[in-house]
């Protein structure tokens, strides 16, 4: 099981607490996302959850809109998944402001290495 890791986080450039940071990163999904990795210079832990917003985001839209053109079964599986992104939606904010770093499964490595980069 995977476990979520607790950091200290470097001061923000945003001038937030990181943690407040962090969390707010998932606030508005990919948009708030977008907004913390541009604005972010040094926080590494602010750009991880900016990153990882971005890409759950991106990923549900495109799960809602595959599954739109299924009939029946998608609408099933959409209705399935709404409240499962949104618990994952208040996980990740709550994770985000105890200063733990939660690397989801499959996309978890790719969002730490990308975070690195920026």
């Amino acid at each position: 099981m995977m476990e979520p890791t607790p950091v200290n986080p470097e001061p923000s450039s945003t001038g937030l607490d990181p943690k407040v940071a962090g969390l707010l990163c998932y606030l508005l999904g990919f948009i708030t996302g977008i907004i913390f990795l541009v604005v972010e210079k040094q926080s590494r832990f602010v750009k991880f959850h900016a990153l990882q917003s971005i890409a759950v985001s991106v990923i549900l839209i495109a799960l809602n809109l595959i599954l739109g053109f299924i009939p029946f079964i998608g609408a099933l599986f959409a209705f399935i998944l709404a409240p499962i992104g949104f618990i994952l939606w208040i996980a990740l904010m709550l994770l985000a402001l105890q200063g733990k770093q939660f690397k989801l499964p499959v996309i978890g490595n790719w969002v730490e290495e990308q975070a690195r980069k920026f």
